[in-house]
């Protein structure tokens, strides 16, 4: 019964007036065409004329669409039964990564080859391609974070941009792996789901609130995945002149620079919010244990079914009685009156 029904928008009800109102102005233009067609024709002419449908049949017509109309009020209004609900299961399936790739001048040394930053563009173009249906993004860090790809399914797009990424697209020197990690957390949507941050650093960071940034992120449901890149030992870091191709070795205070790779800083980073460390080191990135031991299990648990119970729809009904009516109102007017003769 219609009195067991709760509406979810019931102030869409004074849509009825509106319903109304067209069929009014249908009937009344239907009176002037027939006033109209009186001035020049007599009766006996417009029988013999003009195929016109009888007065009972204009206002079934009209009567049909207006019960259609009161119907699709009706469906708008989304009737619920009361007391009565429907168990929807819901799952999703694709994770969100968000990539933090290291662009500090540090990662320009060459202990790995051509040198660690050109190496880490390369790791996370062949990761993508294992992401195949997840949305992934970019963040360029250094002294500051950067935001360059915003989370997208392109991963085509998201190459294009990988590709013009370099030591200057943070815009400051330094390494600060906390503003990384908040930079990522804003490109991350409100809600549920399967959410992990990939930061490729070497770890030379120089941001006291890294650990609170991390913190944050385990609050927010999110993991981080931090690969080290270089050398435990240290490597001079060396500079490309990219016209002339000369390189110079980065010396301060009359020295070289040395970077070395912070694993410790790193692990700490990543066990704060259940992820892991990959000590990647001077050899090629496990990829294929990356996507089977952590990539994969965090979507798995993020897609697992969830439950919602919400009332039982009662709309579809008078959809159906809306296109009902309107069916049975086309088929009345297509069968207008037939010509007489006198």
């Amino acid at each position: 019964m219609i009195f067991d029904w709760d509406f979810a928008h019931p102030e869409r009800v004074h849509l009825v007036w509106l319903a109304i109102a067209i069929a009014g102005g249908l009937f009344a233009l239907e009176l002037r065409s027939r006033t109209a067609l009186s001035a020049f024709l007599s009766p006996v002419m417009q029988r013999r004329l003009t195929a016109q449908a009888s007065p009972t049949r204009v206002i079934v017509k009209l009567v049909l669409v207006l019960a259609a109309m009161l119907a699709a009020v009706f469906a708008v209004m989304r009737p619920q039964a009361r007391g009565v609900t429907e168990t929807v299961t819901t799952s999703r399936h694709a994770a969100d990564v968000m990539f933090a790739l290291d662009v500090s001048r540090s990662m320009l040394a060459e202990d790995t080859a051509p040198n660690r930053f050109a190496r880490a563009k390369a790791e996370i173009g062949q990761l993508v391609s294992r992401l195949d249906g997840h949305r992934v993004g970019l963040i360029a860090f250094a002294g500051r974070a950067a935001p360059m790809c915003p989370l997208t399914p392109d991963h085509s797009f998201f190459r294009t941009v990988l590709a013009t990424v370099d030591t200057r697209s943070a815009g400051r020197g330094g390494t600060r792996i906390g503003e990384a990690i908040k930079a990522a957390l804003r490109g991350f949507p409100a809600g549920p789901g399967a959410k992990l941050i990939v930061l490729i650093s070497d770890g030379d960071d120089q941001d006291p609130y890294s650990e609170e940034a991390a913190k944050a992120a385990r609050d927010a449901g999110v993991k981080i995945i931090t690969v080290g890149l270089g050398s435990e030992d240290g490597t001079q870091i060396t500079l490309t002149d990219p016209q002339t191709g000369a390189k110079t070795t980065l010396m301060h205070e009359g020295a070289p620079v040395i970077s070395k790779l912070n694993g410790e800083q790193l692990r700490k980073v990543a066990l704060i919010t259940e992820g892991a460390y990959i000590p990647a080191g001077t050899s090629a990135i496990d990829l294929d244990s990356i996507m089977e031991s952590h990539v994969q299990p965090i979507v798995k648990q993020a897609a697992d079914s969830a439950v919602r119970v919400i009332p039982a729809e009662r709309y579809p009904w008078f959809v159906l009685a809306s296109l009902a009516c309107l069916l049975a109102a086309l088929w009345v007017g297509a069968g207008a009156g037939e010509r007489r003769a006198a």
